[in-house]
């Protein structure tokens, strides 16, 4: 059995920590809303709060990253292309995605952005050795 890249590590991670922002929103719409609602259709449930809205943002906003980092770390598998930048690249979009999570969540303005464009980098440190 080989060793799975430090990239497809944390691509793992990160699927992961999508996993957990989808289901946040979700488990606060069943405590707010009730387990026999959530799990009907869901025709008429009550617009949500100001949080449960930002927590879906948040999730969203997760799934379109993921939907760029995904094929990066995979075309770089497949490639075989594993050095030093693909792993910083993942550390950063990991760990930028992590920071942009807690900051969103919690509502706090202005650093957002920041962690948003750490993460953006490290997708760009990947591309780079792609296209290297």
């Amino acid at each position: 059995m080989t060793e799975t890249s430090a990239e497809l590590q944390f691509l793992v991670w990160s699927v992961l920590l999508t996993f957990v922002l989808i289901l946040v929103p979700a488990t606060q719409s069943v405590l707010v809303n009730g387990l026999k609602v959530m799990a009907g259709p869901r025709d008429s449930v009550p617009e949500p709060g100001v949080v449960n809205k930002r927590l879906r943002r948040l999730a969203a906003n997760m799934i379109e990253n993921m939907v760029l980092f995904t094929p990066l770390v995979l075309a770089a598998g497949v490639a075989g292309i594993s050095n030093q930048w693909t792993v910083l690249g993942c550390q950063l979009f990991l760990g930028g995605r992590i920071v942009h999570a807690l900051v969103y969540a919690f509502g706090v303005p202005w650093i957002r952005p920041v962690f948003w464009g750490v993460a953006t980098a490290g997708m760009g440190m990947i591309a780079w050795q792609l296209l290297a």
